[in-house]
């Protein structure tokens, strides 16, 4: 506790938005762990990029409608996912032009509704909240979705576990154990669009992309199995958004005084800190990657 009150500034403890940030971004962090493994072993780092734009999208056109930044997150990237999963070919380079096609889209819409909604609405601070994200200011009412969401999520990763990363690690020997590549990618692509749309609520919808990725990329370094991956991958994910918020809090004491300085930086930057110390060189035999 000593240590705790060294590193935080009084209250840290007390603070009702403080509490609820730190609850829904260990939930959030956790959810983006197998998700973000999936991602990193597929290859498909770009794919996840493109739900960052795509629920920026959907967040911008919230902001404009007057409604919750998590509906529109949501709505978008599922849609998203449904299109990607339609046009989506089995090639990479199938994959990677179906992406950017969605990804340009979805750019071009995320501009519209940001210039309408700060030019025909009193929301001046939407293109902020949408794009870097606000966790102090995330309501405890987002709870229940969350909470409905991120278990729904889990169980379909934890349904198609193995298909999964047989799909992951190699196409052709999903297929030559049964497993069918449009379920298989359809699951996917519908566990990245929430885990993307929840990290968008907590760090923003254009740094996303980090808190799905970073972490697991970093597991992958540190973990034997998949499954130790995606605890080191959850692990570094909630430190990073726990001390990341102990740091913003401890920001309003710094210059500019008052203002405070965004949770998404300093979640971003640890994010960063724990992929590169994940790469350093460790003593003893290599390790062998993350093998099903």
């Amino acid at each position: 506790m000593s240590v705790l009150h060294a590193l935080a500034a009084p209250g840290l403890l007390t603070s009702t938005p403080v509490r609820t940030a730190a609850l829904l971004g260990a939930a959030v962090a956790i959810l983006c762990a197998p998700a973000g493994l999936l991602t990193v072993m597929r290859g498909q780092s770009f794919a996840g990029h493109a739900f960052s734009d795509i629920t920026a999208t959907g967040g911008s056109a919230a902001a404009l409608a007057g409604v919750s930044p998590l509906t529109g997150f949501l709505a978008m990237g599922l849609s998203g996912a449904g299109l990607m999963g339609a046009l989506g070919a089995q090639r990479q380079r199938g994959r990677d032009l179906v992406t950017g096609v969605t990804l340009g889209a979805a750019l071009g819409f995320a501009a519209l509704f940001l210039y309408l909604s700060t030019t025909t609405t009193s929301a001046s601070g939407a293109t902020v909240t949408v794009l870097f994200g606000s966790l102090f200011a995330v309501s405890s009412s987002n709870w229940p979705v969350v909470a409905g969401l991120g278990g729904g999520t889990a169980a379909l990763v934890v349904g198609f576990w193995r298909p999964l990363l047989l799909s992951a690690l190699s196409p052709e020997l999903a297929a030559a154990h049964g497993v069918r590549p449009r379920l298989a990618e359809a699951a996917y692509l519908a566990s990245v669009a929430v885990a993307v749309a929840l990290a968008a609520l907590s760090v923003g919808a254009i740094l996303s992309t980090a808190l799905l990725v970073g972490p697991s990329a970093a597991g992958l370094r540190l973990g034997k199995s998949p499954w130790r991956a995606c605890a080191w991958a959850a692990g570094i994910g909630v430190m990073s958004l726990w001390l990341g918020i102990v740091l913003a809090y401890d920001s309003y004491s710094w210059p500019p005084a008052g203002q405070g300085w965004p949770v998404s930086f300093f979640v971003v930057l640890l994010v960063i800190v724990f992929y590169l110390l994940a790469h350093l060189p460790r003593r003893g035999p290599r390790r062998h990657e993350a093998r099903p």
